[in-house]
């Protein structure tokens, strides 16, 4: 097996656009706001950049639009990335890769989705890597993947290949979604006292700028890399009370028993047995209480606890930055299927 490193360290100097060599890529889940601003910062470093789209692409949002209005500057190739005779096109794989960019994610995160698309379809495009001569891969993961760990992460470091693991802590997005509720005067709704987790997002532009680096720059290569945002860490009663400030209104908070989510899980578990649908909800019921008790931290394997002042601040756009932007109705949210309020 191959060394595991993970890197906790500051952003790279190096990797500046136009530092290094053009490189022919393949991006996978470039429909996806990180995805497309992964595809803008390569094409703007002058990367020849291929795109495998599906034949319609599905979901919600950006995605239902024409895929080559979405993505300008990449050349796309239409196939289900499930499906491996769907990838099997010589004309396509025998022209050649030098790198494989994925920020492929299952939409639901139920097991049956993860399955086929953070595994199966990952491990589809470790083949077709390989079959194409690409000699380097870049996985965008999650924080969240210090427990439990990605499957298809350590198929990934045992492959052979020059490999990045990118980690976010979270992303503006994800932390978005409570935006028009207060617009419409409701209150922010915390789990427990908004007190218990804490993350450091980053943005998408300054995320596909870290990706791109990742091609280029040898000290974030064979590395898993958990990467934050600006700090310092902000708690969800932090970002409550940020976005009632940018709509000048006194804070006004409800709370949620992170309990109850726990609760719905159990007492789905037992009809799910013969209503497989239940099963599907209870698995979101138990995704909902990690993310509503566990940080978005680095982990210390020492002492089981997160640490905040452990993770690296890197980037430069701040999330009150991009509410103070959403608010002025200058930035959309798109937040598709993985909303939660």
């Amino acid at each position: 097996m191959s060394k595991i490193s993970i890197a906790c360290k500051p952003w790279p100097k190096a990797g500046a656009d136009g530092q290094m060599p053009a490189k022919r890529i393949l991006v996978l889940g470039a429909t996806g706001t990180i995805g497309r601003a992964v595809v803008g910062k390569l094409s703007a470093r002058g990367h020849q950049v291929v795109c495998i789209v599906r034949p319609r692409a599905g979901g919600s949002g950006a995605s239902q639009r024409d895929p080559a209005l979405l993505l300008p500057a990449a050349e796309l190739h239409f196939a289900e990335i499930t499906d491996p005779a769907s990838l099997a096109d010589p004309g396509f794989v025998g022209r050649g890769f030098d790198a494989v960019v994925s920020c492929l994610a299952s939409r639901s995160g139920v097991p049956r989705d993860a399955w086929a698309v953070d595994y199966q379809a990952h491990m589809n495009a470790l083949s077709l890597a390989r079959e194409s001569g690409a000699e380097q891969m870049v996985l965008l993961s999650a924080i969240c993947m210090q427990k439990p760990r990605l499957a298809f992460e350590k198929a990934l470091i045992d492959s052979g290949l020059t490999y990045s693991i990118v980690r976010p802590t979270a992303y503006f997005k994800s932390l978005s979604g409570q935006i028009a509720r207060l617009q419409q005067g409701k209150p922010f709704l915390l789990f427990g006292d908004g007190r218990l987790t804490a993350c450091k997002p980053i943005s998408d532009a300054d995320l596909a700028a870290y990706i791109a680096d990742c091609l280029g720059d040898v000290s974030l290569q064979n590395r898993i890399l958990p990467i934050g945002g600006p700090g310092p860490a902000i708690t969800s009663r932090q970002q409550g009370e940020c976005l009632f400030g940018r709509l000048d209104r006194a804070p006004h908070f409800r709370q949620v028993p992170a309990s109850l989510l726990s609760t719905a899980a159990a007492l789905l578990s037992v009809p799910a047995k013969l209503l497989p649908p239940l099963a599907a909800r209870a698995e979101l019921a138990r995704i909902g209480h990690y993310y509503a008790t566990e940080s978005m931290l680095l982990l210390d394997p020492e002492t089981g606890r997160y640490d905040a002042d452990a993770t690296s601040e890197t980037a430069k756009d701040t999330l009150q930055a991009y509410y103070r932007r959403v608010i002025d109705g200058l930035e959309q949210v798109e937040r598709g299927e993985h909303a939660v309020f």
